[in-house]
């Protein structure tokens, strides 16, 4: 297991002018054995961060330690990481053993030490009874515990997770992440995992770094980022449905945007701020309504139990005054 530093991480695509920067200084200093969740949207650069640590890529600018190795310049063998890819990267024609047991076979490492750590890593997984089949003959939820279980043999200090579980439907998903944070429990390996996908970032994420645009807006736990958010763009990203930001919210202030989250709005008979509804959505134990506050759209989320207005009519409405958020109108950051 191993630290990680990041110090000014830079990567540019060219060079002189026409260099395209995607990366603008990253900085983090991740804990041996924290499990980190890098999220944000579509060409955000977590991606690309991520191979620049597995040295698939080539830092630009910036010092990055793995543990107390400066290893800008190391081969990605050299750097004792395994990385799990979201389209597992398994060979059709060989066994789950002989998949799991490719890189240790390659470095040479003695048979019977090859077949503990591959009965090993199959138990931990629950593949032990898959281990002679193949690939094609497995769920996708199980192609990927055959990827992670390879990585696990490597014994390495840092795994690298390249958005894993994209590939699954909803239900694997959820299963899956279930075994990767029983897996991390387990082993207390140093993980960084990629996604767009916030309610993995939620779940699994000790700490989290959050993206955009080759930048980043906020590094914490995922109570702070969702409680907290440093900036307008945080807020709007983390959080289902995300937090309202209102620029002319009633009893705003000049120069300032108001963010409340839907669940932080209660229904009232009086006061308030007059809300009218334009449709809703049922989801099961609660229910959204989504409408506007003046010019503003608004969304509220309530309990599927309790009383509603109906799409066409307006209420009354009011945030908790001790859940308000307030961002700055020039920068977005929090004020």
């Amino acid at each position: 297991m191993a630290s990680i530093s990041l110090k000014n991480i830079v990567k540019r695509y060219g060079s002189g002018k026409s260099a395209v920067p995607v990366i603008h200084g990253v900085n983090a200093e991740i804990k041996d054995g924290e499990f980190i969740v890098l999220v944000g949207p579509s060409g955000c650069g977590k991606s690309t961060l991520l191979r620049m640590i597995a040295g698939l890529e080539e830092i630009t600018g910036g010092e990055l330690f793995i543990g107390d190795r400066l290893v800008n310049g190391l081969e990605p063998a050299r750097r004792n990481i395994a990385m799990v890819f979201q389209n597992y990267a398994l060979y059709p024609h060989m066994t789950n053993f002989e998949n799991m047991a490719y890189g240790l076979k390659l470095a040479k490492v003695p048979k019977d030490e090859i077949r503990r750590r591959v009965d090993k890593a199959a138990k931990i997984l629950e593949l032990s009874h898959l281990l002679e089949r193949k690939p094609r003959e497995l769920s996708g939820g199980q192609r990927q515990r055959v990827a992670m279980g390879r990585a696990i043999v490597r014994e390495p200090q840092v795994f690298l997770f390249d958005e894993p579980l994209s590939n699954l439907d909803a239900k694997l998903r959820g299963q899956t992440r279930i075994e990767i944070q029983k897996l991390h429990t387990e082993l207390g390996i140093t993980s960084l995992f990629v996604t767009h996908d916030q309610v993995e970032a939620m779940t699994l994420a000790q700490r989290m770094i959050v993206m955009n645009a080759g930048n980043v807006e906020q590094f914490g736990t995922p109570e702070e980022v969702y409680h907290e958010p440093a900036t307008t763009f945080v807020a709007s990203f983390i959080g289902s449905p995300p937090m309202n930001l209102l620029k002319q919210a009633p009893g705003g202030q000049p120069g300032r945007i108001l963010g409340i989250r839907p669940e932080h709005i209660d229904l009232v008979e009086s006061g308030g701020w007059e809300f009218k509804v334009e449709t809703l959505e049922l989801l099961g134990a609660e229910r959204l309504l989504y409408g506007k506050v003046g010019d503003e759209d608004l969304t509220v989320r309530t309990e599927e139990d309790k009383p509603y207005p109906k799409p066409g009519e307006t209420t009354r409405i009011a945030p908790r005054r001790d859940r308000v958020h307030w961002f700055s109108l020039e920068t977005g950051k929090r004020v």
